[in-house]
């Protein structure tokens, strides 16, 4: 299992409208690619100096499926629609 960990810092002037219908997309992609075996997301709720606004964790069969995500159309709209709202986007990939 190929573990997908990816962390999001909003623009201080991103809307609040915007960081909604960034969660709403990132929710429907489970439904629109079949490689996502596991799938959560959520907002931070410490709201420390040094946390970061939003997460998402995905899971893949292996490194195969996590690439066809990678370059799957709906993945593409969201990953065009974070980078208008994000000063941040990081990202780890491990074997579980």
């Amino acid at each position: 299992m190929l573990k997908h960990v990816v962390i999001f810092k909003f623009k201080k002037d991103a809307a609040e409208t915007d960081k909604a219908q960034v969660e709403k997309i990132l929710r429907e992609l489970p439904g629109a690619i079949s490689e996502i075996k596991g799938f959560e997301v959520g907002k931070d709720v410490l709201h420390s100096e040094r946390s970061y606004d939003m997460a998402l964790v995905s899971a893949f069969d292996n490194l195969d499926a996590m690439q066809s995500y990678q370059v799957h159309p709906a993945h593409q709209a969201v990953v065009a629609t974070l980078k208008k709202i994000c000063d941040s986007i990081l990202v780890v990939d491990f074997e579980a």
